[in-house]
């Protein structure tokens, strides 16, 4: 299996393309600046996403969506879900998404997303709304996809324990009820998804114990 990660060098595409290799998968880094790259051992495609071609991404069978635009600029999610869905269309390929925990739904009755509350924070909702519209273009799609989302504390310092718990469309929380989940088994989570595909043409959520809270 040939796995590409675009967004390589973010936060999360870091800790997945670091998981990724940890299993000796064969993993390319898609990148616009490869100097960005904590470690450029693994091979790399260096390119912006937008210049991405069917002919760059013809060998992999899997592409993670870790893509992360700049503040104020969150509407890239959106044309960035369209350009990837319009590379992908009659392919076999499987394109994964790091998704937004505003998308989460709170209420029983799956009315009410994390997103839609008070105390969401307000520097997070266009990047929700963004992903919301791109969960909601895959979900009209012909394309192959899953839509990995985190909990509402994402945690780029947390250590990976390899344990979590994990659900569909509704935000999970922890035994200190906290919706918690480190960078590092997120990337855990997604690479299960991969080889365990339990999610297809859907989304999954994961949380996990806060181990330096608890400590």
């Amino acid at each position: 299996m040939k796995i590409a990660v675009i967004g390589a060098a973010g936060k999360a595409g870091t800790h997945i393309l670091r998981e990724a290799l940890m299993r000796n998968y064969d993993v390319t880094a898609i990148v616009k600046n490869k100097a960005t790259l904590q470690d450029n051992k693994n091979s790399i495609i260096e390119s912006d996403l937008f210049n991405l071609t069917k002919e760059q991404i013809e060998p992999f069978d899997i592409l993670i969506n870790a893509f992360a635009p700049l503040p104020g600029e969150e509407h890239l999610h959106v044309t960035a879900g369209e350009y990837l869905i319009s590379l992908l269309e009659g392919t076999s390929k499987k394109l994964f998404v790091v998704g937004s925990s505003g998308c989460l739904y709170v209420n029983r009755e799956k009315t009410v997303r994390l997103m839609d509350l008070e105390d969401y924070p307000e520097d997070l909702v266009d990047m929700a709304r963004a992903q919301l519209q791109n969960l909601q273009d895959l979900e009209s799609s012909s394309i192959q996809w899953t839509f990995a989302i985190p909990s509402a504390m994402f945690d780029s310092d947390g250590p990976r324990t390899g344990h979590y718990i994990k659900g569909a469309e509704k935000i999970l929380v922890n035994s200190q009820f906290n919706s918690y989940i480190s960078y590092a088994d997120f990337a855990v989570a997604l690479l299960d998804e991969i080889e365990k595909n339990e999610y297809p043409n859907t989304t999954f959520t994961v949380a996990s114990e806060n181990v330096t809270a608890a400590s």
